[in-house]
């Protein structure tokens, strides 16, 4: 399980060897897990479209136009949110148990079982990417004039990763123990989905609220990619830099749990 105190002590060619290795079983991993969710599937890769897209079409109707929330180019507004919100949370639900469903994986000699967090993030930003190009047509409809500051996305999709891969480290080892961790994961994430604005402005909300809302890193990245997609301005540097060290503080700390814990994996599966 000590996968990187190994690799430290390594010659450099062996490294290369290695990185080569876990390149070529990301790889295969994430190709088995999109052949495992799409499986005699008819539509294939295409419902990760369907579900935004009805989601869109609810709130569109009900919230644009009964409410009358006033946001400018709603549809994307709201698709930008959708996306964004369906990677963080289905990645997080689907980690949360990933070590429990791959007992044959992890009970493997040598495996680095660290890896299969990074799979399900990995999957869910295949899924992500691949409804870009229709928001990309939403866009246009609206006659949104994409900019420059686009070029920050790979940045801000980056910040997205750590966050979640940090949160599927620590809530993944805790599963191996606690089993309604994931039930109860997927509860609150259901809660967050409506205290997160996915389909609002945050600018709607009172002012007394709004402090409360800054905590969530969701709405940061959530605010970063409609100001790069949608109001073609450059995000708020200052907040995601809190976002970015927050994350990073926390991959350090939900990684070493999650190795400490590793060492009971295959006594608790």
């Amino acid at each position: 399980m000590n996968w990187e105190r190994s690799f430290a002590k390594l010659p450099s060619a062996l490294r290369q060897i290695h990185w080569r290795y876990f390149s070529d079983l990301t790889y295969q991993l994430v190709v088995r897990e999109l052949k495992l969710l799409y499986k005699r599937s008819f539509l294939g890769i295409a419902w990760t479209l369907i579900r935004p897209l009805l989601q869109l079409l609810v709130f569109y109707f009900v919230f644009n136009n009964a409410l009358n929330l006033k946001v400018e180019n709603y549809a994307s507004f709201v698709l930008v949110g959708l996306l964004v919100w369906n990677w963080f949370a289905i990645a997080v639900v689907e980690g949360t148990g990933v070590i429990v469903a791959n007992p044959m994986l992890v009970r493997q000699p040598r495996f680095p079982v660290f890896i299969l967090p990074i799979i399900v993030v990995l999957v869910g930003m295949i899924h992500f990417l691949s409804a870009l190009p229709v928001l990309l047509i939403f866009l246009l409809i609206e006659q949104v004039n994409l900019q420059p500051v686009i070029l920050i996305l790979p940045i801000i999709m980056a910040l997205q990763f750590c966050v979640t891969v940090s949160l599927i480290y620590l809530l993944a080892a805790v599963n191996v123990t606690f089993r309604d961790t994931r039930y109860t994961i997927d509860v609150l994430l259901r809660l967050g989905f409506f205290l997160t604005p996915v389909f609002y402005s945050i600018s709607s909300m009172p002012d007394k609220y709004q402090g409360w809302y800054l905590l969530n890193p969701m709405v940061h990245l959530l605010e970063a990619y409609r100001a790069v997609l949608v109001l073609g301005e450059a995000p708020h540097w200052l907040r995601l830099g809190g976002v970015g060290i927050g994350a990073i503080a926390l991959l350090f700390f939900s990684q070493a749990f999650f190795r400490h814990q590793s060492h009971r994996f295959v006594e608790e599966l």
